[in-house]
Parts: structure tokens; sequence; C-alpha cells
């Protein structure tokens, strides 16, 4: 089933306590995931005790080509062993020229935008604070909307447009300037998409400044694979559109083929005024993050807004070939949308046998959700057990979401789901 070679004839426990000695306690993954990884490949990794597990996490969606993809391997080691610039900061180099045609003339011009490109420090949490800090200085207005449930990262401006308690928490300080309003769906259908929002925009006497912008995930995968319609996607735009607001979509995770299309808000037919790209856009997983915007937003000065590694060229050579390979048609997004439907099928299948079980989803993002939260724990360490890598996600963690590379076959796609359809069944038996 894998492609790993060399596979070690050890079965010794892996020893793990330097990292529990001199590791700081904000680790995570690590706790759900105790092994000790060596190799990976595709979609697959390996501890250093020779088991092999199927990857259905992908680097939270940073490895949607796999593990050391191989086209995208190459053009990095022959890159490097040319002497090729490693670290630019800002300056012009040939590996980011390449980029920047490859990506206008595969990903923008194709469905045509006209933004220009920012490259923040290379994060996605740095390209959302790229995207905010513009969004004020073009409007001169300081609030934010963002929405319940969202996730955009960990630095202060980030966490502050963020839903999640725990996350917010860790800021130890006031996070100020944003307003949460209601994400689709949120009321489940009782009350009218916006209607609250709407009211408090035109409300003299609402005690709501005008915001400088509206920040949206497509789909939350962090706050638990919500996903929102297109019709209400558009109707934000709109709304956004009519009362000068700028829109911005934060496409860091669900962008780069995730849902189907290079951009999440195709499907919708809308085109926001800033977009921020990370995780993905770097090909191999290296750190890489864009900021989009509309051309007549960009009123950047010099260094405004700057990072050491916004230049790191290596990454400029993967996300190039990335594109060059991927994006020069439409098999990937096709590919993606028939997988997607695969995962459907059998998470609905699992909710017509077992009650207390939905699920929800879009392309190669798909969620499993447990009226019992610690259920969802529960399938995923079972799930471990037999070699699956698989997160929760949700305010209360119960969500079993998936995340595997795009790129991951048929066979190994059947595999994965049938420890999650048995995993399922021994904890809801």
């Amino acid at each position: 089933m894998t492609i790993l070679e060399n596979k070690p004839e050890t079965t010794s426990k892996p020893d793990t306590s330097i990292f529990s000695h001199l590791e700081s306690e904000v680790r995570s993954y690590s706790r759900g995931w105790p092994a000790v990884f060596d190799k990976a490949s595709g979609s697959w990794l390996r501890s250093e005790d020779g088991k092999d597990y199927l990857d259905f996490f992908a680097g939270a969606g940073a490895l949607n080509y796999g593990h050391n993809n191989p086209v995208l391997k190459s053009a990095l080691v022959d890159y490097i062993m040319s002497d090729g610039v490693t670290h630019g900061l800002d300056m012009y180099t040939v590996a980011k020229r390449k980029l920047l045609e490859t990506f206008e003339s595969h990903v923008l011009a194709p469905r045509g935008l006209d933004y220009k490109v920012q490259f923040p420090g290379p994060t996605g949490t740095n390209a959302v604070e790229a995207a905010l800090k513009l969004a004020r200085k073009v409007t001169g207005r300081e609030s934010i909307i963002n929405f319940t449930n969202a996730f955009h990262g960990m630095t202060l401006g980030a966490l502050s447009v963020t839903g999640n308690s725990m996350k917010r928490a860790g800021a130890g300080v006031p996070l100020v300037h944003a307003t949460p309003m209601p994400f689709d769906n949120y009321f489940n259908g009782v009350t009218e998409d916006f209607q609250w929002f709407s009211r408090v925009l035109d409300d003299a006497g609402s005690g709501l400044n005008r915001p400088a912008a509206v920040i949206v995930e497509t789909v939350q995968g962090e706050g638990g694979v919500n996903v929102a319609r297109p019709e209400w996607l558009r109707a934000l735009a709109d709304l956004c559109k009519e009362r000068d607001i700028l829109l911005i979509v934060d496409d860091v995770q669900m962008g780069c083929g995730r849902t189907g299309p290079f951009f999440s808000f195709e499907i919708a037919g809308i085109t926001p005024d800033i977009v921020t790209l990370s995780k993905s856009i770097g090909g191999y997983g290296m750190p890489l993050a864009l900021t989009l915007f509309k051309r007549e937003l960009d009123v950047w000065g010099p260094g405004e807004h700057n990072g050491t590694f916004r230049g790191n060229n290596p990454a400029f050579v993967t996300a190039a070939a990335a594109l060059e390979h991927y994006w020069a048609d439409d098999k990937l997004e096709r590919d993606t949308l028939r997988k997607g439907e695969r995962i459907r099928q059998t998470f609905m299948n699992l909710s017509d046998m077992f009650d207390g079980v939905s699920t929800r989803g879009r392309g190669l993002v798909q969620g499993l959700v447990f009226d019992k939260p610690e259920d969802a724990d529960k399938v995923c360490a079972l799930a471990f057990e037999e070699g699956l890598l698989a997160e929760t996600s949700g305010p209360s963690d119960e969500v079993v979401k998936l995340l595997p590379p795009l790129t991951i076959t048929d066979d190994e796609l059947e595999f994965g789901l049938n420890i999650l359809a048995e995993a399922t069944a021994k904890v809801r038996s």
C-alpha cells in the first residue's frame, strides 16, 4: 500500500523522553499521535519503529500535493544544487520572477483576477495581519467584522477575528476592534441571513462603527467544517459592496484546490477585495504566504509591512513547480471533487447507520460530526492505532476532520475510510 522503502525491522518503543523533558507544554498534535516519525512519501508517514501511517491530515492542509512530492522535490534539489538564492528578503530574484509569472499565467489570468501580490512573512497568520492592516490603511477605519467559529491565526490581530475562546484566551490582553457576526446557518435557518448585520450597520443608534472590512472563510476548517453556501457568500459580497466595506477571504487552508477550484470562493462567483494564501501555496510544505488584493488597494509605502523571511526562494521554486504541474488544466480539480464525493458517501452511510452522527464538507475537506464530542476523539484515537492520522475540530472538538492530500490514490482513500468506518462502529456500538 505504501511507497516508502527500506522499512526497519525494529519494533522497540520509540524514545520520546527529550520531547517531554525539553519541549514546551504547548505542543499539541504529538499528544494525540505519540509516535516519532522518520520518513514520509506521498500520503504516508513512517515512524522510527517501522509503522506506516496514512495521512488524512496533510500538515493541516499544507501538503495538498503530499509528502516529498517527486515533481517538487526534483525542482527543489536542482535549485539547491545550482546554488540558487535561498534567503532573499524582498529583493528581485530569478525564483521570485518565475513564481510571479507562473501565478499570473496559471491562476490569476484564467480567472480574470487583477490582483497585486504581496509577500508578507511566510505564515498564514502574517498574511492575515497584512490583510487587516491594509484594509484599515485603505479605509481609515479600525473595526473588522468576523464570524462565529472563525479561525484566522495566532498572532494578536488574527486572534482578534478568531472565534475560539481557548485560543483567544492565550493572547493575555484584550482583543479589540473586531465584532463577530453569525456565520451561515448559525441559527439553523430560523433567522434571516444578515438581518442583524444589516440592521446594526444602518442603525445610527447601534453603536457599531462602520467597519474597514469583513473577513470570512468559505469553509471553516478549525471551526468544525462549517460550509458557507454560495448564495450566502454572494449576499455577503453584495452587502460589503453596497456599504463600501472591503471583503477579505481567508483561503489559507481552503485555497490551493482544497475545495476543488484553486480558490474556494470561485464556486460563489465573487471577487474578494483581499485574499490570503499560505499552507499549500509553497507546494512542498515549506513556509510561504501571499496576500492578494485589488490593484487600486496597493497603498503600501516601501517596507510598511515586511518580514525577514518573506523571501524564501526555495519555496518560490516549489510553488511555481506545483502550479505548472497541477494547475495547467482542471484534472486535479475534477479529481478532488470526485474523491470528496467518495468521502461524503461513506460519511452519509455512517450517518444513516448511527444516531447522532452527521456530515458536512466540500471537496477534500470533509467532517464527520458527533453529537457527543468525546466520540470524535475516540474515533481518531482508534484510527491512529490502526495507522491513520485524522484530527478533530469544532468548538467542542466534535468533528472528525479529513484533510487528505489531493494527490491521494483511490486505494489509499478506501483504506483510510475503512479504518474510520470501523472505528466509528466500535465507538457507537
